[in-house]
């Protein structure tokens, strides 16, 4: 095997890590600005009869799906205070879409964050799905202190050196 070197397959460096192992905020001002889109899902996991009450408009506190909307915006405009190390973006679309599902039951939760800039949106459509999941938690949980919230993940992110991604079915499961 002389004159042939082994390729070795190395996991990708952690970007949030400098070379002493010490946690650092990514430098992207070299980095060009380019359109950047990240998809986020959650679900929120309830009774039949909690479900009913969401969508029937009768919780005490007010409209859940509502309100829950306004908090992930709020929370993905907000995601560099709340996540360590993330950059203060001018979001330029922040959309959300709770879907009631009688089949789950529960509501399917889906954010789209969009922006113009050096680096992803992918925390901020993660945070949020999380805070619009926990909206909807908070308003029914004198009803149902059970509701579960789970399989929050990206689904898809657009831009940027490593391109596109797309959750396939089998990979989200």
């Amino acid at each position: 095997m002389a004159g042939k070197t082994k390729k070795s397959k190395q996991a990708p460096a952690l970007t949030h890590i400098d070379s002493s192992g010490e946690a650092r905020m990514v430098d992207v001002s070299e980095k060009p600005a380019t359109e950047r889109i990240a998809v986020a899902e959650g679900l929120v996991i309830m009774s039949k009869a909690t479900l009913e009450m969401i969508v029937s408009g009768n919780a005490k506190k007010g409209d859940v799906l509502g309100t829950a909307r306004i908090a992930a915006i709020m929370a993905a405009k907000r995601t560099s205070d709340l996540i360590p190390l993330c950059h203060p973006l001018a979001l330029s679309k922040v959309t959300l879409d709770i879907t009631p599902d009688k089949k789950l039951p529960g509501c399917r939760v889906r954010a789209s964050v969009k922006v113009t800039g050096p680096t992803g949106v992918e925390m901020e459509a993660l945070t949020a799905v999380s805070v619009a999941c926990l909206t909807i938690y908070d308003m029914i949980k004198a009803v149902e202190r059970g509701v579960r919230i789970e399989g929050i993940h990206l689904v898809e992110k657009k831009g940027g050196k490593s391109g596109h991604y797309l959750v396939t079915d089998n990979a989200a499961n």
